[in-house]
């Protein structure tokens, strides 16, 4: 069975990591693209070698050879685009954060459930082969009880990037709706936890513009009572990533991990010494849409579902909420 993928967005993530990820799979195909530009829909369909483009959202979904979207416009355009996807009975792939509002989040979810097709948020990290030897390690008790963790993911933005993500309060922009949401769906993974409450203070560091934060760092309490530290900019130009899982039997370190390259190291410290942990590094783009595409057959799940989407944008709203009252916010997924 092949996939036929319509893409809901000309954007740069499609171009540099998606389309070829849907197509190295060999389950699926890119068929069309729709862009509110026609001109660069057109254009951006001839570079990349696709059939078709429309800047009408209602032609694109009426086409019955697609059966699949991926959505990587604006955040704020992403709800009403799903819930038209799952009227017309398509899958749907949509970026990260899924909405604005959980409660718009969770109608995405409940359309497409209704509609009896697969939904999944497009949190990219989860496929890292770092992060599952990380989770695989957690899972086997190597560590014993985790305690707490330590999440570093300030990078710098580039400036085919910058746009949207530091001007635009209204279509969600700032590290924390782009970048936190990263992390706290990395944790949820790797720890199989749910944060219940943060505590957050923003750094407004020159980059970002219409009062939007540029840094943040937060620490979130997790159901099981473990506390983790997150640390988000746009502005650090020099910085390592990683991320760490401390217990009481060990701990875990994973560094240069929080990225869309399939780069990093895996260590394990126990009472035994340093361990270095062998890790298998495969496109992560690649094992995502493998699995979106089995997901589609009815073989399982895709990498992150749509509740997954929802519970890392409730995280980052509470978050935001944390630092504009400056107090400790529930994280409230209503799941």
């Amino acid at each position: 069975m092949t996939v036929k993928w319509g893409l809901i967005g000309a954007s740069t993530i499609a171009s540099q990591w998606v389309i070829d990820a849907i197509r190295a799979d060999g389950a699926g195909e890119v068929v069309s693209v729709m862009s509110s530009n026609a001109e660069r829909g057109r254009a951006y369909a001839g570079q990349h070698g696709i059939a078709r483009s429309t800047d009408s959202l209602d032609a694109f979904l009426s086409d019955p050879e697609v059966d699949a979207v991926y959505i990587s416009t604006t955040n704020e355009l992403h709800r009403d685009q799903t819930l038209a996807a799952a009227a017309a009975g398509k899958h749907v792939l949509c970026e990260k954060p899924l909405a604005l509002t959980v409660e718009d989040a969770q109608a995405m979810v409940t359309a497409c459930r209704d509609a009896g097709v697969v939904m999944a948020t497009n949190h990219h990290l989860r496929n890292a082969a770092t992060h599952r030897a990380v989770r695989d390690i957690i899972i086997g008790g190597r560590i014993g009880r985790p305690l707490s963790a330590r999440v570093f993911h300030a990078v710098y933005l580039p400036p085919n990037l910058q746009g949207w993500r530091i001007n635009r309060r209204d279509a969600g922009g700032g590290v924390v709706l782009d970048i936190t949401v990263h992390d706290i769906d990395t944790l949820r993974f790797v720890l199989g936890d749910n944060p219940v409450e943060v505590t957050a203070i923003a750094q407004h560091g020159g980059l970002a513009s219409d009062g939007l934060e540029d840094g943040a760092m937060s620490v979130f309490r997790f159901a099981s009572g473990l506390i983790a530290q997150c640390h988000d900019a746009f502005t650090a130009k020099f910085a390592h990533t990683g991320l760490e899982v401390h217990g009481t039997e060990g701990s875990v370190y994973a560094r240069d991990v929080m990225t869309q390259r399939p780069i990093g190291t895996v260590m394990l410290r126990d009472a035994n010494g340093d361990h270095s942990v062998e890790v298998a590094h495969e496109n992560l783009y690649v094992r995502g849409l493998r699995n979106f595409h089995a997901a589609v057959r009815g073989e399982g799940a895709p990498s992150a579902t749509g509740e997954d989407g929802v519970w890392s944008l409730a995280a980052g709203l509470a978050a935001l909420r944390s630092i504009e009252t400056r107090t400790v916010c529930p994280v409230e997924a209503g799941l």
